[in-house]
């Protein structure tokens, strides 16, 4: 189950992320799924503060990136001018000696293309788990709307997952909770939680979710592929 994080661990959570903590780090810190900092972040900063904080560690981490790599280029530029010189006549002998050894070089010879089969298959998806190997609690919750139709998303509305593909980011997935009170902080006014006492049904049920397009299932941090 996902660990709950108290009130005190939250307010520290929220303090140490706008000043610059990342959710990597802070998941390490209060030894937790990075997806709980993320729902709880969300949950009290708001989906636009905690976007625009991600988007800033971002910028930040790209200008310091950017930074290091100048005073790298800019140490070599000096060590090559040191050297320049020396290289310059090394060259004009090497030159020299490769437009001798050139003309008396042996015909060129075309080399015969390889006939043989090269393997091209997709790369294997090690982000998610085959639902095969999953080991479901005994109890989950599910989020749907009045008229009990399930509540989808894209893969590519959940942030822990921007790094994959854009054609994994496109699949669409449902997400199950472990805990009823997580549950209710995302579920709006048109919504209800459902109690799932057998999760087992989801592995007699995928073939159906699969015809309805959805191929992946989100709980606690992890991805499911059906």
């Amino acid at each position: 189950m996902a660990k709950r994080l108290s009130e005190k661990q939250k307010e520290e959570i929220i303090k140490l992320f706008t000043s610059g903590k990342t959710t990597e780090e802070l998941s390490s810190k209060f030894k937790c799924t990075n997806l709980t900092i993320c729902r709880n972040l969300k949950k009290n900063l708001g989906e636009i503060k905690f976007q625009e904080l991600i988007n800033r560690a971002k910028s930040k981490n790209k200008y310091f990136g950017n930074q290091t790599t100048i005073r790298s280029l800019e140490s070599d530029d000096n060590l090559n001018k040191n050297s320049s010189n020396e290289k310059f006549d090394n060259e004009e002998n090497f030159i020299a000696n490769r437009e001798e050894d050139f003309s008396s070089a042996t015909p060129f010879v075309e080399i015969t293309p390889l006939n043989t089969d090269i393997e091209n298959v997709p790369q294997k998806d090690f982000s998610s788990i085959p639902i095969s190997e999953i080991k479901f609690p005994k109890i989950v919750y599910m989020i749907v709307d009045i008229k009990l139709e399930l509540e989808t998303k894209f893969l590519k509305n959940y942030p822990n997952w921007h790094f994959l593909s854009e054609e994994e980011l496109n699949r669409k997935t449902i997400e199950i909770y472990d805990d009823l009170k997580i549950a209710k902080s995302f579920c709006s006014k048109e919504q209800k939680v459902i109690k799932v006492p057998n999760t087992e049904v989801f592995k007699i049920v995928a073939p159906i979710l699969l015809i309805r397009g959805i191929s992946r299932i989100v709980n606690s941090g992890k991805l499911i592929a059906l």
